[in-house]
């Protein structure tokens, strides 16, 4: 049978196979440029030579910085694990009043990045650095990682099994351990693969409390010493390291069991505390004091004491507008180009549609330093002229964040509903109209929590912005590093508390997304 041609114009079979075949492409030229880093990382490390790799790779500082970081990521992914899990577990699971704003509370310290909780300490004591120092600030700042998946999994998950432990004579501790802890087990363990990731790529907060990691020996090989093949050798130790975790957080997570939705109308009971309500509030006190009380103590002692009153308004103001310009533009591109992946791998349940799709969350195993360099990399290489000007900036956060504005459009668009396009076409629009006229406004709003999200992430970075920033160009966070390695904590202090009060909405917005609302207080209506 033959195709009819429109007069003037191509077969409607062509246009449909190059609407088909361009989606594809350009998801796969979007993943290839977000794994760049990952072949820069490769590129350079090839270029030092094995007498070289073998030279570095000998000292006794790698076994040092292995030593340093394997044990802070033991030590602080099992204690946030404790705490996050804990805590989750009497919000959700037991009759402690004020649930509902112990969920908050909770939640919040996630709004202060780790370098100003680092500055917070160390501007108060001089005590709290080194390793003991590290495990602390870090605990303090990632508990909220574990905290919040394993609470969303508590809210939603059937309690049939934990009634049915307790219906044995089980007691709660019992049903605790046996029950609930295997239940939450896939959060659990997804929580604990964030906080160690975040931990192998941190390096302010490390910086401030002179505690030497891999991101630290990263960053000075490359801005002391101009070494960028020895930073390529450190950064793919790292990358193994963090692949590594990757792996493990997949074998934890297969074991867990799957969480069944709560049926509707219905809600077990929570366990009581009784004399352990008062422990119980005690502890979680302690905690949100310690997390989030000492930083807005800290903030709040060097903006009425220290010098911070001396700085002209305008300096402050500069690097704001600054911040949420790059941040804003950032979170665009990400956006944007976080659309056409999403959609293929939306669109086609196939192994290489789900193998682009993974491939561009590889980026959550690089720290910033190593995209930073694979940005700096490629404009001094092949595109002089954008070096050290705003793009380099905007593609370096464009990269970092990707994962993260994948992740909320590829959530809208599960909310679509199934064969909308379908029937769209079957009437006769063609595809471009279906994505204009459809799909996109169905998305709109996660799309607009995507760039959000990004924007307001992007504007605490720092490693990147270090590294990036265009020459003369400050951002609330470089404005503040500058001062702080200065040791002047006044002066610092109006940049950190911008920083976290531009954090503070989309942690409360995370919260709610993530929780949602009580099933407890739904089936009393």
């Amino acid at each position: 049978m033959s195709t009819v041609r429109s007069p003037g114009g191509p077969s409607p079979l062509l246009l449909r196979w190059r609407a088909a075949g361009l989606l594809p492409a350009v998801a796969f030229v979007v993943v290839a440029a977000v794994v760049s880093p990952l072949a820069f990382v490769g590129v350079q490390a090839a270029q030092a030579g094995w007498e070289q790799a073998h030279r570095l790779l000998g000292r006794p500082l790698i076994a040092t910085l292995l030593w340093n970081t394997a044990t802070l990521a033991l030590a602080v992914t099992f204690a946030t694990a404790v705490l996050g899990f804990g805590a989750a577990y009497l919000v959700e699971r037991t009759d402690l009043p004020g649930r509902r704003w112990w969920t908050v509370a909770l939640a919040l310290p996630l709004a202060v990045p780790e370098f100003v909780r680092g500055y917070s300490w160390v501007s108060l004591t001089g005590s709290v650095r080194g390793y003991w120092g590290a495990v602390l600030v870090m605990t303090c700042s990632l508990y909220p990682l574990v905290f919040l998946p394993v609470a969303a999994t508590l809210r939603r998950a059937d309690t049939a099994a934990e009634e049915v432990s307790r219906s044995l004579g089980r007691g709660p501790f019992a049903t605790l351990w046996r029950v609930t802890l295997p239940l939450a087990r896939p959060a659990l363990a997804g929580g604990a693969l964030l906080v160690s990731l975040y931990l192998l790529g941190e390096y302010g907060a490390f910086a401030m409390l002179r505690f030497t990691t891999f991101a630290t020996a990263i960053f000075s090989e490359y801005k002391l010493g101009f070494d960028a093949a020895s930073a390529a050798l450190l950064t793919l130790v790292l990358v193994a390291l963090a692949l590594l975790l990757v792996l493990l957080e997949a074998t934890a997570g297969r074991r867990g069991r799957t969480a069944r939705r709560a049926t509707a109308g219905r809600s077990a009971a929570p366990a009581r505390l009784g004399r352990w309500t008062a422990p119980a509030l005690a502890a979680l006190t302690a905690l949100v004091a310690t997390a989030l009380g000492v930083p807005v103590y800290a903030l709040g002692y060097w903006l009425v004491r220290g010098s911070s009153t001396t700085l002209p308004q305008a300096s402050v103001l500069t690097a704001a507008l600054t911040t949420l310009g790059y941040a804003a533009v950032s979170a665009l591109v990400a956006t944007a180009t976080a659309v056409p992946v999403a959609l293929y791998a939306w669109r086609r349940d196939s192994r290489l549609a789900r193998a682009a799709e993974s491939a561009a969350y590889l980026t959550r195993a690089l720290p910033g330093i190593a995209v930073a360099l694979s940005v700096v990399y490629f404009a001094i290489r092949y595109a002089q002229p954008l070096y050290q000007q705003p793009p380099m900036l905007v593609a370096g956060y464009a990269v970092l964040y990707f994962p993260l504005a994948l992740t909320a459009v590829r959530a809208a668009l599960a909310q679509v509903p199934p064969g909308v396009e379908e029937v769209a076409r079957s009437l006769g629009t063609r595809p471009a109209a279906v994505l204009a006229r459809i799909t996109l406004p169905l998305v709109l709003p996660g799309l607009g929590a995507a760039a959000a999200m990004v924007a307001l992430t992007a504007s605490t970075e720092l490693t990147a912005a270090l590294l990036l920033r265009p020459t003369g160009t400050e951002t609330l966070a470089t404005r503040f590093w500058t001062y702080t390695s200065g040791l002047a904590y006044g002066a610092a202090a109006p940049y950190a508390a911008l920083m976290v009060a531009l954090s503070v909405p989309p942690v409360l917005l995370l919260t709610r997304r993530t929780l949602g609302a009580d099933p407890r207080t739904e089936t009393t209506r």
